[in-house]
């Protein structure tokens, strides 16, 4: 079993959070004609548009960004080898995932596609050198179950748009499904995080100051 550990004296280096808790805000856009419009967390997307998240958080830390579609396939969206795998992030401060491209293609088989995003105040370290949760390879002839996306009928009715209300950003589901290299974060990750939309914007809070990293799911359902 891999060990993780973290460099406490690395809150020092952390800016202090000018009000309430430990806060990250998720907004999920995608890509009309030649403008990118902020979406519902939970719109059900069609096969072939082009998404992206725009993140932004109140506190200095280092931040990683995991998919894995329904074809199995895990891809590292942030940070990224042409980023120069550097996963730092600074306070008020707005960052595109994914990290290089800017965007990524809706594909595969139907379903809810799994971004886990791993989030921490302090840098994090492993067997003596830097954290990189590195996607491990699909399982061989396994397709992971999903989620057909159902449309809620009365936001359909009000507003015309197919939103699946299960998608979106929420607690991390079945720990033994989370991909080898953040496992040992899920089972740490704290139980008292909280979930919140406002409007299009997700936002996942800590109700204290954060001391270790935080991981959940950001469910992303299409046909």
């Amino acid at each position: 079993m891999i060990s993780y550990w973290l460099l406490l004296a690395a809150l020092a280096q952390t800016k202090a959070i000018t009000q309430g808790p430990h806060r990250l805000e998720i907004v999920l856009e995608r890509r009309e004609g030649d403008v990118w419009k902020a979406v519902d967390p939970g719109l059900v997307f069609q096969r072939g548009d082009r998404v992206r998240f725009k993140a932004k958080t109140n506190f200095g830390g280092y931040l990683y960004v995991m998919n894995r579609s329904t074809s199995g396939k895990n891809d590292l969206l942030f940070p990224t080898g042409e980023a120069g795998v550097k996963n730092r992030i600074e306070a008020e401060r707005q960052y595109l995932v994914p990290a290089t491209q800017g965007a990524f293609r809706v594909t595969g088989p139907p379903g809810q596609e799994i971004v886990y995003w791993l989030i921490s105040p302090v840098e994090m370290k492993k067997d003596g050198g830097d954290y990189v949760p590195l996607p491990p390879p699909p399982k061989p002839g396994k397709v992971p179950p999903n989620l057909i996306p159902r449309c809620d009928d009365t936001i359909l009715r009000a507003r015309g748009d197919c939103v699946d209300t299960s998608a979106g950003a929420k607690p991390i589901g079945q720990k033994g499904n989370v991909p080898e290299s953040l496992a040992g974060i899920a089972q740490a990750t704290p139980p008292d995080v909280m979930f919140v939309r406002q409007q299009n914007a997700s936002v996942v809070a800590a109700p204290a100051t954060l001391e270790g990293p935080v991981i959940f799911e950001f469910r992303l359902a299409h046909r």
